[in-house]
């Protein structure tokens, strides 16, 4: 097979065809089923080394212009034709490339939803940055505190690490509110060999 993508940044077994990196890209927005910005794209596929840089933007460029990938309010969304070259032609792609580039692509939009659900609002205070802190339950905060800490670079360290599984937090306050030291020592352990 001839190569005739351009190869930097793609890791061993990344793509090194352009016909493959339009394959990839019909079928991760096909698989995901969810509008996906250009960064999450870049993030989900260039980000792992499957895909050059100037190749993926390309691509998206072309499928775009072509009527594959529908670009509307700053996202893409995949079209009806890009699924059905999706289903015809995955099997073009290596499973392990498929595979990687929908679980970033997954993890992204996971993300999303914990920090649009999971809200951190950060006020300048006398005595530094107030982190306030929200969970919700769906349509019903299940709990909010407030940190102070001394500078904005602890505020942003506590709002990413907040952000990241406030269902730890969650579940650990609620393991030490409730004297539950077996729940608190297994969340403690689990934290540990992640």
């Amino acid at each position: 097979m001839a190569y005739d993508a351009f190869t930097g940044g793609v890791e061993p077994g990344g793509l090194r065809t352009k016909d493959e990196i339009r394959i990839l890209l019909c079928y991760l927005l096909s698989s995901v089923n969810a509008p996906l910005s250009r960064e999450d794209i870049l993030q989900s596929i260039q980000g792992m080394g499957l895909v050059n840089y100037f190749e993926l933007t390309d691509a998206l460029k072309e499928l775009t212009e072509n009527g594959n990938l529908i670009f509307e309010n700053d996202c893409y969304t995949a079209s009806p034709q890009a699924r059905v070259i999706a289903r015809q032609l995955d099997t073009a792609l290596p499973l392990t490339v498929r595979d990687k580039a929908v679980r970033a692509a997954l993890g992204l939009l996971a993300q999303a939803r914990r920090e649009r659900e999971n809200t951190v609002d950060i006020t300048e205070c006398p005595s530094g940055y107030s982190v306030q802190c929200h969970i919700s339950g769906g349509k019903e905060e299940m709990m909010s505190f407030v940190l102070t800490v001394p500078d904005l670079r602890q505020a942003k360290l506590v709002q990413h690490n907040f952000q990241k599984a406030p269902e730890r937090i969650y579940q650990m306050l609620l393991a030490l509110l409730t004297d539950d030291h077996e729940m608190a020592v297994s969340l403690l352990k689990q934290e540990k060999e992640e």
